[in-house]
């Protein structure tokens, strides 16, 4: 199998990192905060691009100038893409991350580093300047691996300064929400305890509505609204379902440590046109339909020094149906379940995304229930000799040898 191809194109706050599997395409800008512009998945954008900023190629429009910005919210050049900030985010005082827009974490320029794994893995290190404001250095290390629907993003903050900080880290991944309707898709979470599952974290003409999916899966439609919702019950995933298929995400959480934003493990920001600046989020007046899927880690005391990681564990599908629930190995459409009750032989139902080829496989028989490409969803409906209802239904993910 052919390893990761790795191509820098341009130079400063235009540099673009390509890293390439066959399948996969990430597309990263050093000098643009770090941040991941793209994410391409069998040719198809999971990523939010800002079209008077960048054109398709992801290069800056004529007569745009990208780079370090501060000031308010009204200034700030939201290019799109994947980024990480530190949280609480406020301005209320220097326990509060004042951006966006931010010249140093956002918007400044981040050094890039690529190796190439024996394996033929490649891995491009993001690091950032040290922010006089925070005290913080942000790391952002992305590994794509050969023949896999997926990436990981192993995120850094290091406190720089002479003082003790208390941050936690946000990542932000901002998706294309044009097109989107309120019936299907949105942003599917997993929660798990006895709640309040979620929490309004801000409302800038509106709260984001939440339903309920399934027994532990809450989802967020596309709807007309600007404004934040947390999720402190959050067991850690997330998934965006749109017209480009599925993006997934998976990071740990920690039960018993406190979070930011009335505790909350993850958050999902909603942004709607509006006919005149919401003055009350410095001047922030959206003219796109944006779903941003964050994940943060808990919030952490740094002695000078010392750092906090949080690892998110990227997965990717062409399909556009509901997700139940995300694994180490993909994701789950439908869980498995028994179908057909009183049949015999018992048959075994599911629908499971892989994210690297391989077999699935019932754990107490052995039996193979369907093979599964990296991305594709795929459905089965087996049958499972010498079981029956009362047999546990767990699946295993069996990947090819390379």
């Amino acid at each position: 199998m052919s390893g990761v191809g790795v191509r820098r194109e341009g130079a400063g706050a235009h540099e673009r990192i390509v890293l390439d599997n066959g399948a996969v395409r990430l597309t990263a800008a050093p000098g643009l905060g770090g941040r991941l512009l793209s994410v391409r998945f069998g040719g198809r954008e999971h990523l939010y691009r800002n079209p008077r900023l960048l054109d398709a190629d992801l290069r800056p429009v004529e007569g745009v100038e990208l780079g370090p910005v501060d000031g308010p919210m009204s200034v700030w050049n939201n290019v799109g893409g994947d980024k990480t900030w530190p949280a609480p985010q406020g301005w209320d005082g220097p326990g509060q991350w004042a951006g966006p827009p931010d010249p140093v974490l956002d918007s400044g320029a981040y050094t890039a580093e690529t190796v190439t794994a024996p394996d033929g893995s490649a891995v491009l290190t993001l690091t950032s300047g040290d922010d006089p404001r925070s005290g913080l250095r942000l790391r952002r290390r992305i590994t794509l691996e050969p023949g896999t629907a997926g990436f990981r993003l192993d995120l850094e903050a290091a406190n720089t300064s002479g003082t003790a900080r208390r941050w936690a880290l946000w990542n932000v991944t901002q998706i294309d929400g044009s097109g989107a309707g309120p019936d299907a898709g949105g942003v599917f979470v997993g929660v798990g305890g006895p709640g309040p599952h979620t929490v309004p974290l801000v409302a800038g003409n509106g709260n984001p509505e939440v339903l309920g999916h399934a027994p532990g899966v809450l989802r967020v439609p596309a709807q007309d609204v600007v404004g934040k919702v947390g999720f402190p019950t959050a067991t850690g995933w997330l998934a965006h379902v749109g017209a480009a298929g599925t993006l997934t995400q998976r990071f740990a959480v920690h039960g018993e440590a406190e979070y930011p934003d009335s505790g909350s493990r993850a958050e999902v920001w909603l942004e709607a046109p509006v006919e005149r600046p919401l003055e009350h989020l410095g001047g922030l007046c959206p003219v796109d339909r944006v779903t941003e899927v964050e994940a943060l880690g808990p919030l952490t005391d740094l002695a000078p020094g010392a750092a906090t990681a949080l690892t998110i564990a990227f997965g990717l599908g062409t399909g556009t149906g509901p997700v139940a629930g995300v694994t180490p190995d993909g994701f789950w459409g439908e869980v498995p379940h028994w179908a057909g009750p009183g049949t015999s032989p018992a048959r075994l139902a599911g629908t499971f995304t892989a994210l690297r080829a391989g077999s699935l496989v019932h754990r107490a028989s052995g039996t193979e229930l369907a093979r599964a490409l990296p991305g594709e969803p795929v459905r089965f409906d087996a049958p499972v000799p010498g079981a029956g209802a009362d047999t546990p239904t767990d699946v295993d993910f069996a990947p090819e040898q390379r």
